[in-house]
C-alpha cells in the first residue's frame, strides 16, 4: 500500500470537489494502492471560535459582493460538474473548523476518518449546517458510528488542540500553501482539485512502476 497524505478543510469547497474526483477514480480502480489519510490545514487559522457571517466574510476577502458572487458562480460550476449539488443559501457561517479537525483526526484512531471527512463535508456544503457548534459535530460522530458521550467530553476540553495546530504549521513549513493537497508516498505532490482523469493516469503509473519492480 502506499500512503496518500490529504491536507485539506471542510469549509474549503475545492477540497470537497478534489475529494469526489479522488473517490470516482478510486471506485473505478478498487485495487487501487492508497491508504488514504487526511490532515489538517485550517485555511482561517485565526477564525474566532464562534465563526463570523459567511456574506460578510466572503465579501470582505473577496473585495465585495460581487466580486464574491462571481468566483463562487465558478465553485458551483465545478461542483455540478463534478456531480455536487451544493446549495450556497443554506451556508449562513464561516465556522472555525479546529472542533471539526479535532473530530477527523479522533475519527482517524477509530478507522472513520473518510467517513467522517464526508460527513462534515455533506453537512456544510448540502445542509447548511455550521460545524463549528458542538452539538452538530457530536451528531455527525454519533451517525458515523462514533460514541457521541465521548466525542462530546473530548470536545469540552483542549485535547490534541495544540498537536493540530502543530502539524497545521508543519505542513505550512513543508511548503502546503493551499489545499487541497495530495502527498503520494511521502514523494510526489498532486495540489489542487484534479479530475478523475489525472488519477486514473497516477494509479496506472504506480501499477506500471510496482510491476517493474517485482518483474
Amino acid at each position: 500500500m502506499i500512503t496518500l497524505d490529504i491536507f485539506s478543510d471542510p469549509v474549503c469547497p475545492w477540497c470537497y470537489i478534489g475529494k469526489t474526483h479522488l473517490d470516482r477514480a478510486l471506485e473505478a480502480a478498487p485495487d487501487h494502492p492508497f491508504q488514504v489519510e487526511w490532515h489538517p490545514f485550517q485555511l482561517n487559522p485565526g477564525m474566532p471560535a464562534e465563526g463570523v457571517d459567511r456574506a460578510e466574510y466572503l465579501e470582505a476577502k473577496f473585495g465585495g459582493k460581487a466580486k464574491a458572487v462571481e468566483i463562487y458562480a465558478r465553485v458551483e460550476a465545478a461542483a455540478h460538474e463534478a456531480g455536487l449539488e451544493i446549495d450556497f443559501s443554506r451556508i449562513k457561517r464561516m465556522p472555525n473548523t479546529l472542533n471539526a479537525h479535532r473530530l477527523i483526526h479522533w475519527a482517524g484512531l477509530e478507522g472513520r476518518q473518510t467517513a467522517i471527512v464526508a460527513a462534515l463535508f455533506r453537512a456544510y456544503w448540502r445542509e447548511g449546517r455550521d460545524i463549528g457548534v458542538t452539538d452538530t459535530l457530536i451528531d455527525i460522530a454519533a451517525k458515523a458510528g462514533m460514541n457521541p458521550e465521548v466525542t462530546r467530553r473530548l470536545l469540552a476540553t483542549d485535547a490534541d488542540s495544540e498537536a493540530l495546530r502543530a502539524r497545521d504549521l508543519h505542513a505550512r513549513q513543508r511548503g502546503v500553501t493551499g489545499v487541497p493537497c495530495f502527498i503520494i508516498g511521502n514523494q510526489y505532490v498532486v495540489s489542487g482539485a484534479q479530475p478523475p482523469e489525472v488519477w486514473a493516469n497516477v494509479i496506472s503509473e504506480l501499477r506500471s512502476h510496482a510491476q517493474n519492480q517485482t518483474g
